[in-house]
């Protein structure tokens, strides 16, 4: 079974509960819309894809884990969608989770989203206990303070911002944890490939300032120049395009560079940058091929 199908298996199972009789059914279906229809699914395909390099050999756990990433991701986007934060109207093509389903179940959503990707990790990885800890450590970093997501959404809070510091805990965070993860998972050390995280995070985060900036809505499937209407810092905005593209690049062969010596390096390192390649708005990687 290929990842994304593993991948959307996982996170079907894990919704399934959400819909029960007993449950509060709008919760439910706020929560089903902010994870699905699935996006490109980046941080959960490359916490499998690090699993696969380094000799997966409990699938279930990495396939918890790559969840509960995504899980958190989604539930991120739904808060980050929100009128006190973006005030968004779409999101993957469609209405955002407030718009859909009014504001108090958009904030519910997210935080059910959060509880229910430390519960699939916790079942998914039952089978290999020793891991378990690390692993939810790994997560749990990922999401709080200092430097997880939810320190990311409170720098755009503060008058001033560090461009990498923002980006690290905003984006490259839960990267991060996809790589870190992915190597627990399958039995290995989780600190080496915490660069090769947080590097991919960033160069996503370079890309999507990119996007932002010269994409289009329809292409994308949500608001383009957001960036510049709630003032938040942006790679094109402090180095020019060429420049952003350059650093979005030279960040994808630094990841490369940082994938530790494991049974899949090669073919890790390609993926890797054919990826960054494909996260350039459209006409731009031929141009920076």
């Amino acid at each position: 079974m290929d990842a994304v199908r593993r991948i959307e298996r996982t996170l079907s199972q894990a919704l399934a509960g959400a819909g029960r009789p007993g449950a509060p059914p709008g919760l439910g279906r706020a929560m089903h819309h902010a994870v699905f229809p699935r996006g490109a699914r980046i941080r959960p395909r490359l916490c499998l894809a690090v699993a696969s390099a380094c000799g997966e050999d409990a699938p279930g756990a990495a396939e918890a884990a790559a969840a509960a990433i995504e899980l958190l991701h989604c539930a991120s986007l739904a808060h980050d969608d929100l009128p006190c934060f973006d005030d968004a109207d779409r999101r993957r093509g469609r209405m955002t989770v407030h718009r859909a389903f009014g504001e108090q179940l958009a904030v519910l959503a997210g935080d059910a989203l959060i509880v229910l990707a430390f519960q699939t990790l916790a079942e998914g990885a039952a089978t290999v206990p020793a891991r378990l800890g690390p692993l939810a450590l790994v997560v749990a970093h990922a999401v709080g303070m200092p430097g997880g997501i939810a320190a990311g959404q409170a720098w755009e809070c503060e008058p001033e911002i560090d461009l990498a510091v923002y980006q690290r805990a905003k984006t490259g965070s839960l990267f991060a944890a996809a790589t870190m993860a992915g190597a627990v998972a399958s039995g290995a050390a989780g600190a080496p490939w915490r660069a090769v995280g947080e590097r991919i995070g960033e160069a996503y985060q370079v890309a999507d300032d990119i996007r932002d900036v010269v994409g289009s809505a329809a292409e994308l499937g949500k608001p383009v120049q957001q960036d510049a209407a709630h003032g938040r810092p942006n790679a094109v905005q402090a180095l020019g395009l060429d420049g952003a593209i350059a650093r979005l690049l030279r960040l994808a062969r630094e990841a490369v560079e940082a994938v530790p010596r494991c049974p899949g390096e090669a073919a890790l390192r390609g993926l890797i940058l054919s990826e960054a390649r494909r996260l350039l708005p459209a006409g731009m990687a031929m141009q920076a091929a």
